[in-house]
């Protein structure tokens, strides 16, 4: 069969979109590429392959059966063990950057609370590289994950098994986390319910938890001067900015996502 033919018959059972980045994974070819080589022959080891995830891809994510997704621009692994990167947590990483290089005009000390694959704190670390960068994670095994992405994207970045703060000693410039904010009773998509780490996606009956962790002793870990920058739940704006609207100095605002929903919240002291 040729690419042209795997792809015909991979959009009986998958969208058009879908057909190619699988297809592509397996070829080690982008979109493009596959359609510069439509007619090139696919040998039956790879033919087996691109049958046995479109299977899997009834009940896995796609980026779980290829075990990558591209975030920022860059590759990450990814595996049952981590939270699988969203769009809005792109946007999250683009205004922190846009409010660092505001803000500050020397390297910066970050941590990434909950950091999962990585992919926020290594974006950071890509794109301001002269900044200091720790990945803390309550699960080993995600950061294994992370550890792999450091590799994986050339980085060298500092690395804490913790519960949020527990096992923090130092203070930082800039805090940023995506922390777990589903409601426990919420009802979500099947095949993130039933694939995606329950430990990364619920934040307890109001799903707050892991902001109020955040919240306390905040103060101990922040420099005079710093940033926090949280993605939120969309109906948890005024909840997040009540919990962190009490600090003394501090600048507490919102930010819409591209769909016109309330998704990220910062927290800035300037002087």
């Amino acid at each position: 069969m040729t690419i042209q033919d795997l792809i015909i018959f991979g959009k009986k059972y998958l969208h058009k979109d879908q057909v190619m980045m699988l297809l592509g994974s397996i070829l080690g070819y982008d979109s493009l590429e596959l359609l510069l080589h439509l007619d090139e022959v696919v040998d039956d080891i790879k033919i087996n392959d691109f049958n046995e995830k479109i299977a899997l891809l009834k009940k896995k994510p796609i980026q779980y059966v290829i075990g990558n997704v591209n975030f920022f621009g860059n590759t990450f692994k990814v595996n049952e063990n981590v939270l699988i990167p969203r769009f809005e947590t792109e946007e999250l990483v683009e205004n922190t950057i846009n409010l660092i290089k505001k803000y500050f005009d020397k390297p910066v000390k970050i941590i990434d609370l909950g950091t999962g694959s990585g992919c926020i704190g290594i974006t950071l670390k890509k794109n301001l590289p002269e900044s200091d960068v720790t990945l803390l994670d309550i699960s080993n095994d995600a950061l294994t994950v992370a550890k792999e992405n450091a590799k994986l994207n050339n980085v060298s970045v500092n690395f804490i098994l913790s519960d949020m703060w527990d096992n923090v000693n130092d203070k930082y410039d800039v805090i940023i986390s995506n922390p777990p904010y589903i409601k426990t009773n919420e009802q979500i998509e099947d095949i993130v319910y039933n694939n995606e780490p329950h430990l990364a996606l619920y934040g307890g009956d109001d799903g707050l938890d892991l902001y109020r962790k955040i919240r306390n002793n905040l103060e101990n870990h922040v420099n005079d001067k710093f940033i926090l920058a949280m993605e939120i739940g969309y109906d948890e704006k005024d909840s997040v900015i009540e919990l962190f609207g009490n600090m003394k100095g501090a600048l507490v605002t919102y930010k819409k996502d591209l769909a016109g929903f309330d998704r990220m919240i910062f927290v800035i002291k300037s002087e």
